[in-house]
């Protein structure tokens, strides 16, 4: 911070000075709509990670390494590319990933048959049975926490939720890729 600016926030005389006060609204109300869409969405995020987080953390498992198991289990041997496409990470994010899963016995690294450039992730016998035995629990859990709401609005709420997501992919292309199936 600069001798100046330091000197002017010194200088004021408490939080009821004009240079404290609230900035004035100069948003529309269809601009305020939608930034209270964005807050609630962000705390929504926040909050539903936090607690699935938390739960998946009681398998002895961090969020990333349940994302991979479960990947996995449900769809079969990925390459280390197409599971940080379905998690939505980086490639070295899925490598470390890898690596802490691989030390537990629970996956393995094979080359690929068909491209041998390729490097699939696997299930092991052991990380198999951790999943088969979690994910059950996982899925109740989760169905326990949207119970707030009704199946019907929990269908509305995923419609919306994905049309607003690929709109949003159609129009920035930094957006990208989340909603590739």
């Amino acid at each position: 911070m600069t001798s100046s600016r330091r000197a002017s926030r010194g200088s004021s005389g408490g939080r009821g000075s004009p240079e404290h006060a609230p900035a004035e609204r100069s948003w529309s109300q269809e601009e305020e709509e939608a930034l209270r869409l964005w807050i609630v969405l962000a705390r929504c995020y926040s909050t539903f990670s936090r607690v699935v987080g938390a739960k998946i953390a009681e398998y002895e498992l961090t969020t990333p390494q349940f994302g991979v198991l479960e990947a996995l289990y449900h769809l079969g041997p990925l390459s280390l590319g197409e599971l940080a496409d379905k998690l939505l990470v980086t490639g070295g994010n899925v490598t470390y990933v890898m690596d802490r899963l691989e030390e537990q016995g629970l996956v393995y690294r094979d080359r690929s048959q068909e491209d041998r450039r390729v490097i699939q992730a696997k299930l092991t016998p052991e990380g198999r049975a951790l999943i088969g035995e979690v994910f059950p629990d996982h899925a109740a859990f989760v169905r326990d926490m949207v119970a707030h709401l009704e199946p019907l609005e929990r269908r509305e709420l995923r419609t919306l939720l994905k049309k607003l997501g690929m709109g949003l992919a159609e129009d920035r292309p930094d957006a990208q890729g989340a909603w590739d199936e």
